[in-house]
């Protein structure tokens, strides 16, 4: 599954305070797109793609926001595909990949995101800024 993002009917972009309330208002945003762009609520990827959501931006909160006061989230959707992104001004980069590494390595909440990308049949990718100072954290899921 390789759909170009640009290509995607519906788009939804919001700017959010890098503090623990955009956790919510991230994930209720999502469930209102999702609903005006006639997604079915029960669809089998929907609750994963919602716990994905709420784990990159509590990863954001958690871990960015001394140096991102904002982060963007950026919600997109097609026929038969769903994207999520989370971008936050950062400059670290996780090895999505590298977070399936068992207890101890830190990354539980990335080890989530990426069981349940790749159970879905997902893809995940991380996508650094121009300038180096930030990064967005993409998860693509079929629907």
């Amino acid at each position: 599954m390789s759909p170009r993002l640009e290509a995607l009917p519906h788009r939804r972009v919001l700017t959010l305070p890098t503090t623990p309330s955009a956790v919510r208002t991230a994930r209720e945003t999502a469930e209102r797109s999702l609903t005006e762009w006639g997604i079915n609520p029960r669809h089998p990827a929907i609750g994963p793609a919602l716990l994905i959501l709420s784990e990159l931006v509590t990863n954001s909160v958690r871990h960015a926001a001394v140096l991102s006061p904002q982060m963007t989230v950026i919600y997109a959707a097609g026929e038969d595909c769903l994207a999520l992104a989370v971008h936050d001004r950062h400059p670290y980069q996780p090895l999505l990949y590298g977070a399936i590494g068992g207890p101890g390595t830190g990354t539980r909440g990335l080890a989530i995101v990426m069981e349940l990308t790749l159970g879905l049949g997902g893809t995940a990718v991380v996508r650094g800024d121009a300038d180096g100072r930030g990064k967005s954290i993409w998860i693509t899921l079929p629907l």
